[in-house]
């Protein structure tokens, strides 16, 4: 619900995020460049805070990511749609700036929030697609290494401990009694 109250670019954004739990300052630093269309993988490789490109996070944020078909599909509609289509060109490049920097973290985030209001949805962060996304890792019975490996955490720790463990149905079950 809270995607279909997204525009694009927000909503590809979102779905980025959420399907492969990319950092908002991972994603909002993608160039068209980093797709690798044939084997459908996206290169992690940069960060951008403040509108200042930089490294991503730490050493092991910096990896080549699976994507899904359908998500690659999306990202083609995008790059289809986008007027800064170009393989150096920001993939989220802002019109505002003429495509030389990305839409910034600040305008996302109101984004969001307007979109999270409609949606009925209070307290939603940029980084709580993130969360999400482990959570539904967990959900589905992927093993915490892997889990550990597609979140790119170096320590298994942060990603049992900081990411926590998904509700499952008996404890949605339970909280709604």
């Amino acid at each position: 619900m809270f995607a279909q109250k997204l525009a694009e670019p927000f909503r590809t954004i979102a779905l980025l995020s959420v399907c492969l739990g990319l950092r908002i300052s991972e994603c909002l630093a993608l160039r068209w460049s980093d797709v690798d269309w044939l084997d459908s993988k996206l290169r992690v490789e940069r960060g951008i805070v403040s509108q200042q490109v930089d490294e991503v996070k730490t050493a092991e944020s910096r990896r080549h990511m699976p994507i899904d078909a359908r998500l690659l599909n999306v990202l083609k509609a995008w790059k289809q749609t986008t007027q800064f289509p170009n393989s150096g060109d920001w993939m989220f490049a802002s019109p505002v700036q003429l495509g030389r920097l990305p839409w910034s973290y600040d305008q996302i985030w109101r984004v969001y929030q307007k979109a999270a209001k409609a949606a009925g949805i209070n307290g939603l962060g940029t980084h709580s697609l993130r969360h999400s996304y482990r959570s539904w890792l967990d959900s589905v019975g992927t093993p915490v290494g892997v889990q550990q490996k597609l979140m790119r955490h170096a320590d298994i720790r942060t990603t049992m401990n900081v990411y926590g463990d998904a509700a499952t149905d008996e404890m949605t079950e339970a909280q709604a009694k």
